[in-house]
């Protein structure tokens, strides 16, 4: 059985219109689970959707910069343990074994590029050390 991981740079997830977009995308590809980068909420956000689908969105800093999250289809939404932020640009989503589908953690990682400012990059560099 294949698994489909896969990532997104959402740019922000802040508003109910943009998670219907992010919604409506993720229906027109095959993934079972989507790591969310830059999600730029304030408040910690779940939710169950009728399909089945779950999404989980950690928060931002205070100048809403990163924020991650994940957004897990109905084919592995059974499956889900947890989810946790760890800090700001780490999240963990932890599946537990199912039948066939084994144990699986996924870490979702927000490291932004070299063009942002250096306090940013040097939160980049604490994240590794």
């Amino acid at each position: 059985m294949k698994n489909f991981i896969c990532t997104y740079n959402a740019r922000t997830l802040a508003s109910e219109s943009s998670i219907e977009d992010l919604l409506m995308q993720a229906r027109r590809i095959k993934y079972d689970v989507i790591g969310l980068a830059e999600t730029r909420r304030r408040q910690l956000f779940n939710a169950v959707y009728e399909t089945g689908e779950e999404l989980f969105l950690g928060t931002c800093d205070s100048r809403r910069v990163g924020g991650d999250g994940v957004l897990v289809n109905t084919s592995f939404s059974m499956n889900i343990d947890s989810f946790e932020q760890l800090i700001t640009r780490i999240g963990r989503l932890r599946l537990k074994r199912r039948g066939s589908i084994p144990a699986l953690t996924i870490f979702v990682v927000y490291a932004p590029t070299s063009n942002y400012d250096e306090g940013v990059e040097g939160s980049k560099r604490s994240m590794w050390t």
